[in-house]
C-alpha cells in the first residue's frame, strides 16, 4: 500500500436518524445512517490523487466501428479523453486503453502507467490523435486490462472510467459478469454511454458491480465537460476500500443495507464476514461527500420498557502501513418498547423519505418495463406512482425527466398519460438516471 500524509485522509462521521420506539412485540428497526467525509479533496485542492504512488486511473475508450457513425462520436471521445488527461494531477498514475473486441493499450504501453507531468500527458494526448474506430465490443476485456494495469503499481486508490456507445456484442453475459466478479473489489469505475445505441441496463451494471456512477451523454459534444468532471471527482478521493460494517447482537437479524443518496444502491447481497455477528457492505472510494444508507435489522420480541442495541454500524478502512483495518467512525441504532402509541407508530421523517426513493426507482424501472413490453396499462399506473413520489419528495429532476415520457395529468394523485412518442434519449435518460435521489431536508 503506498505511503500518504495523514493529512490528505478524510475524516468520517456518522449521524443517526431512527424511530427507535417499537409497540409491545415489535421487531422491525428501520434507521438511516448518514455518513460524511471532510478533508479528502472532491471539493477543494487536496486529496491523495496527485501524490506519488497514491492513485491511478485508466480511461477505457471505446474503439469499435460503431463510434465512426456519425463521426461526432469518435472525435468526442478522443477530445474527451483529452481533457480527461489534461485534468489529472502531477503524480498520478494513469494509462488510456482503446476497446474493441480486444483491448489495447493506447498509452502508454508495456503493461504499464505513466506519472503524469507536463511531458506524459502531452504524450498521451499525441497518442490519443491516432485512435481509429474498427472492430466490435467486448467490454469485459477492457476491464481485465484495467485491472492487470492498476495492479501493476503500488496504489491506494484505483479508479476506472469507461465510455461505450453500443451493446457488448462480441462477448457473452456470462464472460462480462465474470469479468465484473475478478474486478470487484479492486477498482471503482464510472460508466457512461454515449449516443443511444447502448444498452442501460449494461452500462449501470456495470457502475454497480465497480461501486461507481452511471449516466447518459446523448450528444458526443457533452463528453468533454462530462469526463473533466468524472476526473476532478475521481482526483479528490482520499481513501479506498471503505466498509460499512454492521454488527448485531444474537438473536437480530438483517433485513437488508441500501445506500439510498445519491443513488440507491442494495448492498445486501455483498456482505463479507468480518467476525462474530459482523459484517462488511462495500462503499468504495471516498474524498469530501456525504451518503446516506437505509439499515432494516429483525430484533426479537420483547416486553414495553426493555430496550436493547439493535446494531452497530462502523465506517471501516484499511491501515495505510498494512496492519488491521481501522474503523473510521461508528453510531448506534437502539430499539425501546413502549405502550405509548404515538411514539411507537411515528415513522422518522428521514426513513420515510428515503423509503419512498427506493419505490421511486423501482416505479420508473418497472414502468419503462412494461412500456417496453407494450404492457400500456401497467406502464400508466407504474410510471404514474413514480410521478406521485416524485412530487411527494421533491425530487424535482427525477419529475422533469419523467414528464418527457408521460403527460402529466395531476402529479399529486399521480395521474398520468402516456407520451405516444418518445425520444430514444429521454427513455433512456430516465432509466439511467432513475436510482438518482433527492436528499431530505433537515
Amino acid at each position: 500500500m503506498a505511503n500518504f500524509s495523514k493529512s490528505t485522509v478524510p475524516q468520517f462521521s456518522v449521524d443517526v436518524y431512527q424511530n427507535e420506539f417499537l409497540p409491545e412485540g415489535g421487531r422491525d428497526v428501520s434507521a438511516i445512517v448518514t455518513v460524511t467525509s471532510t478533508g479528502g479533496g472532491t471539493s477543494g485542492a487536496t486529496g491523495i490523487a496527485g501524490v506519488p504512488g497514491a492513485a491511478g486511473v485508466v480511461i477505457m475508450v471505446d474503439c469499435s466501428g460503431s463510434m465512426d457513425y456519425p463521426a461526432a462520436k469518435m472525435r468526442g471521445a478522443r477530445e474527451a479523453t483529452a481533457a480527461a488527461v489534461d485534468t489529472l494531477r502531477d503524480g498520478t498514475s494513469f494509462a488510456v486503453v482503446a476497446g474493441t473486441h480486444v483491448a489495447k493499450e493506447v498509452y502508454p504501453g508495456n503493461g504499464r502507467l505513466a506519472v503524469a507531468d507536463a511531458r506524459t500527458r502531452g504524450e498521451a494526448k499525441e497518442a490519443l490523435r491516432r485512435l481509429s474506430a474498427g472492430g466490435g465490443t467486448a467490454i469485459g476485456t477492457w476491464l481485465r486490462l484495467a485491472d492487470r494495469l492498476l495492479s501493476s503499481a503500488d496504489l491506494a486508490i484505483r479508479h476506472g472510467i469507461l465510455l461505450t456507445d453500443g451493446r457488448n456484442e462480441h462477448e457473452s453475459p456470462e464472460e462480462l459478469r465474470a469479468a465484473l466478479d475478478a474486478c470487484a473489489g479492486r477498482f471503482t469505475c464510472d460508466a457512461r454511454g454515449v449516443g443511444t445505441d447502448w444498452e442501460v441496463k449494461e452500462v449501470t451494471g456495470i457502475a454497480s458491480a465497480l461501486l461507481g456512477t452511471a449516466d447518459i451523454v446523448a450528444d458526443p459534444a457533452g463528453l468533454a465537460a462530462d469526463f473533466t468532471a468524472m476526473m476532478e471527482q475521481a482526483m479528490g478521493k482520499g481513501v479506498a476500500d471503505v466498509a460499512l460494517r454492521l454488527w448485531t447482537p444474537v438473536g437480530v437479524e438483517i433485513a437488508f443495507v441500501k445506500q439510498v443518496a445519491p443513488t440507491v444502491e442494495d448492498l445486501t447481497g455483498r456482505r463479507t464476514e468480518a467476525g462474530p455477528r459482523a459484517g462488511d457492505y462495500p462503499t468504495g472510494s471516498w474524498g469530501d461527500e456525504s451518503r446516506d444508507y437505509h439499515v432494516s435489522v429483525r430484533v426479537p420480541r420483547a416486553a414495553v420498557g426493555q430496550e436493547m442495541l439493535a446494531a452497530r454500524v462502523s465506517l471501516i478502512a484499511p491501515d495505510p502501513a498494512g496492519g488491521d483495518a481501522r474503523p473510521l467512525s461508528q453510531g448506534l441504532v437502539r430499539a425501546v418498547w413502549t405502550d405509548d402509541l404515538a411514539m411507537s407508530t411515528s415513522i422518522n421523517p428521514q426513513v420515510a423519505h428515503y423509503t419512498g426513493q427506493a419505490e421511486l426507482a423501482d416505479a420508473i424501472q418497472a414502468g419503462l418495463d412494461a412500456r417496453k413490453s407494450g404492457d400500456h396499462d401497467g406502464a400508466t399506473a407504474k410510471l404514474g406512482r413514480a410521478v406521485q413520489l416524485a412530487a411527494a419528495s421533491g425530487n424535482a429532476d427525477t419529475a422533469k425527466l419523467l414528464s418527457k415520457v408521460v403527460d402529466v395529468v395531476d402529479a399529486v394523485a399521480g395521474t398520468v398519460r402516456l407520451k405516444a412518442k418518445v425520444a430514444e434519449a429521454d427513455e433512456m435518460t430516465l432509466e439511467t438516471r432513475s436510482t438518482k435521489t433527492v436528499r431530505v431536508k433537515r
